[in-house]
């Protein structure tokens, strides 16, 4: 994987370009690279899918296409991009903590058959929808395990050691708790609530100790070749981090459990790992002023395009586009939102670092645009491009407000 800081050398100079020609942020991502990274997963012995509000653009998901990757989807808009993609809804996968009757209608109608229940009522309701439609489906159980709380953890966006919306315990999901419909198919279950996690013999750990639970649950039900679904976690380094994940270590934990539990699959859902490291945000800085003894970077973009560094505390490693003078010094990264949230994080940058420069926010290639607040203040929507190897291709362009306001 490469490192955070590094830009392609062929795709530098047409950054440069873009952004003197757009004048305003835009996202940028690597496809080759990404292209070569996904052949690196596929020696897997998992069947991957794709978790795609990692980020739904449409050349991103002809790469994991392309790949090979089912796609984990969780709601109808991501459905039908993926869809659109011409994928084949057999290779589709639906998540997520709400499925109303009218979304599972609308999945089976276009041909999605495998879920993952969450609850008492989406089984229920799952399977009178399979009932109308004369079909039946696949389905796994979402369990949420109790875990004992850690001064390490943090935050974790799935919960981690909290309780949360997803999934029921083993005790619910027990045959004694529920009764499944002929039309829902019971092959495995799915178990995930820890994310971005760096260390591999961590996350060996946490599938380790769910295992004996998921197990018994596996063996209540008497599912033959069971598939076990862990979900992802796998994390990638941010501002800060320098440590890559131990993919090798991760396989062979896997081929392990695999073994040990006698499962028919292990299934992974993969976002940030698999596109994370292979996208930029880039943003000129509008501002650079002093204030009560801290230094600040204000850019023209923030949290509008990019607000993981406010929801978890975390930066994006940043880096000048361009060359700047002077030693690296402090710097507080704020975004052109009027609001104390608008924080992109604490980093060091050159000294010289001035108005008009633009900054580089490496790892943006997961959970960047879509997961961010785009319409507060009614700032301009950045633009997508795609780097193909030989040049820069806007897939998205910026829109005004006008483009979304009513």
């Amino acid at each position: 994987m490469n490192q955070p800081h590094a830009i392609p050398v062929p795709m530098l100079t047409p950054l440069q370009q873009a952004a003197a020609q757009l004048a305003s942020p835009f996202y940028a991502y690597d496809l080759p690279g990404l292209q070569s990274h996904l052949q690196r997963l596929g020696d897997a012995p998992a069947k991957l899918w794709y978790a795609v509000k990692a980020n739904p653009l449409s050349r991103v998901i002809q790469c994991l296409d392309q790949a090979g990757f089912g796609f984990d989807v969780a709601s109808p808009g991501e459905l039908e991009q993926v869809l659109a993609q011409g994928v084949c809804p057999s290779r589709i996968l639906n998540t997520g903590p709400v499925k109303t009757p009218a979304m599972l209608r609308h999945f089976v109608q276009r041909g999605v058959r495998i879920f993952v229940l969450e609850s008492h009522q989406q089984a229920e309701d799952l399977a009178q929808v399979a009932r109308a439609e004369q079909v039946q489906v696949q389905v796994l159980l979402r369990v949420q395990l109790a875990w004992p709380e850690s001064e390490q953890e943090g935050i974790n966006v799935l919960g981690g050691s909290d309780a949360t919306p997803f999934g029921l315990t083993p005790e619910q999901w027990m045959p004694q708790a529920i009764t499944l419909d002929p039309a829902l198919e019971l092959i495995g279950v799915h178990c995930f609530q820890w994310g971005n996690i760096l260390e591999a013999q961590q996350l060996l750990a946490h599938w380790q100790a769910a295992m004996p639970q998921l197990a018994a649950l596996l063996d209540a039900w008497q599912v033959e070749q069971p598939i076990v679904d862990l979900g992802g976690g796998l994390g990638i380094p941010y501002h800060g981090q320098s440590k890559d994940l131990d993919w090798g270590a991760i396989c062979a934990g896997l081929v392990e459990l695999k073994a040990r539990y006698q499962l028919g699959e292990c299934w992974m859902e993969l976002g940030r790992y698999a596109v994370g490291p292979h996208g930029v945000y880039l943003s000129p800085v509008a501002d650079i002023k002093a204030n009560q003894d801290v230094r600040f970077a204000v850019i023209e973009g923030g949290s509008q395009h990019a607000l993981r560094p406010a929801l978890t505390g975390q930066a994006f490693p940043v880096t000048p586009l361009g060359e700047v003078a002077g030693e690296l010094g402090p710097f507080q990264i704020r975004g052109a939102l009027c609001t104390g949230l608008d924080n992109l994080g604490d980093v060091s940058l050159p000294e010289g670092l001035a108005r008009g420069d633009w900054l580089c926010f490496h790892q943006a290639g997961a959970y960047g645009f879509t997961e961010s607040m785009p319409y507060f203040l009614c700032h301009t929507l950045p633009a997508e491009l795609v780097w193909d190897g030989e040049q820069l291709h806007t897939v998205r362009p910026a829109q005004p407000a006008s483009h979304y306001l009513a």
